[in-house]
């Protein structure tokens, strides 16, 4: 097992960060210019969907890392975390700048989340790599399942 803290950006092996899944266990290592380019798109995306769908980015961010930048699940959830911050933030600005949310609300949510940030970071410490990316998916798989029946529900109601 890799350990949780390994950098995201660097790899001592040829399977890390950076590598592109390949049959055959090869790897074709993208650094450099490509790396950086793919890091920026990428942002760009994560940051634009969050504004959009106001979803932190963890949800694109973590399966991005884990599946095509080969990052660990503990670094990858690590990471996402990290760059939520600046993107909630900025599209908070230009929301509440329009009037829109409520920022004595978001500031309650923000505390107690906190709180509750601190317990689920050692309770995934807790966890073995694999358990912790069988969470991270059945937690997806149930919202998504979730959203497809709401809106079957409301099609059913409209009809």
């Amino acid at each position: 097992m890799r350990s949780p803290s390994r950098s995201v950006l660097s790899s001592a092996r040829g399977s890390g960060p950076g590598c592109c899944r390949a049959s055959r266990n090869t790897c074709a290592r993208v650094t450099g210019a490509a790396l950086f380019a793919v890091l920026i798109a990428f942002g760009v995306l994560t940051g634009a969907t969050a504004g959009l769908l106001g979803v932190g980015g963890g949800i694109l961010i973590v399966p991005f890392l884990t599946l095509v930048a080969d990052v660990p699940q503990h670094a990858a959830e690590a990471t996402s975390l990290l760059v939520v911050l600046p993107t909630a933030v900025a599209a908070s600005v230009v929301l509440q700048r329009r009037g829109i949310g409520d920022l004595r609300t978001a500031l309650r949510f923000g505390a107690f989340g906190a709180a509750g940030g601190v317990a689920g970071a050692l309770l995934a410490l807790e966890l073995s790599g694999h358990t912790l990316r069988l969470v991270f998916a059945a937690f997806v798989a149930a919202i998504g399942l979730r959203l497809v029946r709401d809106a079957v529900v409301a099609r059913r109601q409209h009809a």
